[in-house]
């Protein structure tokens, strides 16, 4: 099994539609056996801006991460296919196990 997780910023849109309901979506459609959203506290990118969304009258951007979980090559395929669609985020993976 691999494990994808797909870091982006709270306030990413696409198109209309907030970037995070967007590919929580379209993994969704795609089938995948299962997907969580977290909402980070802090954070930074390769810019090194750190981020902290939560202090009081900060603009910052909430981090986000995406992960989700599926065979191997269904999660490729489906990454390979999110990509046509959305060109920003961090994108990152990890051969996981599933205990049973």
């Amino acid at each position: 099994m691999l494990q994808a997780q797909i870091f982006i910023d709270e306030d990413e849109l696409f198109g209309t539609k907030s970037l995070h309901e967007f590919i929580v979506q379209f993994l969704i459609a795609q089938k995948i056996k299962g997907l969580t959203v977290f909402k980070g506290i802090s954070g930074f990118g390769s810019n090194k801006h750190f981020n902290r969304p939560n202090d009081l009258f900060s603009f910052d951007e909430t981090p986000m991460m995406i992960t989700f979980i599926d065979d191997t090559e269904k999660v490729k395929a489906v990454l390979t296919a999110l990509r046509v669609e959305v060109k920003s985020g961090f994108i990152i993976t990890n051969q996981v196990e599933q205990w049973k």
